[in-house]
């Protein structure tokens, strides 16, 4: 194997590890989210000056969760044992709830928000037809609020067991 090829499988062997590393940081909104979960982590690259690039994308423009992000990915890496950190937020293409994994989901329902109901269209912003309770499983349920607990979440209640809940809005 070459110098150069040697040098290159390094390079990816680190951009793996610091992909890991990123991947892990946890939503401080929803902690039982990650950023790889919820399709905000968007690359890692090691830079020819050995700086760690991470892309990510905010859920929505304004989001206060991405200043904890930059910080906690930039700590993260630092623990493992990597230098300089570059964050860079890209905002096009624009995040979509259809980036959450399907683990994400069901982590969602665990902790008792419903995911969103449908895929990202233009008909997504009149609203959701149709919103299971993450409790008991009801689709006899009503919004309440547009807003919940953070601006990407609604708050709905489940007409049969009658327990309130956040919906992660679909967008």
């Amino acid at each position: 194997m070459s110098a150069t090829a040697k040098f290159r499988e390094n390079v990816e062997g680190l951009r793996r590890i610091a992909w890991d590393v990123a991947a892990k940081v946890v939503d401080p909104e929803v902690p039982v989210l990650t950023i790889e979960d919820l399709g905000v982590l968007r690359d890692v690259r090691i830079a020819d000056d050995g700086v760690v690039e991470v892309d990510i994308t905010p859920t929505y423009t304004g989001c206060p969760a991405m200043g904890v992000f930059t910080m906690d990915i930039e700590t993260e890496l630092a623990k493992a044992g990597f230098g300089e950190v570059r964050i860079n937020t890209v905002l096009s293409p624009a995040w979509t709830t259809d980036w959450l994994s399907e683990e994400a989901r069901e982590k969602l329902r665990d902790y008792g928000i419903a995911p969103p109901a449908g895929k990202a269209s233009r008909r997504a912003l009149f609203g959701d037809d149709e919103v299971t309770c993450p409790r008991c499983g009801s689709k006899n349920t009503e919004k309440v609020s547009e807003f919940g607990s953070t601006a990407c979440k609604a708050l709905w209640r489940c007409c049969d067991c009658a327990e309130p809940f956040d919906y992660f809005k679909c967008i």
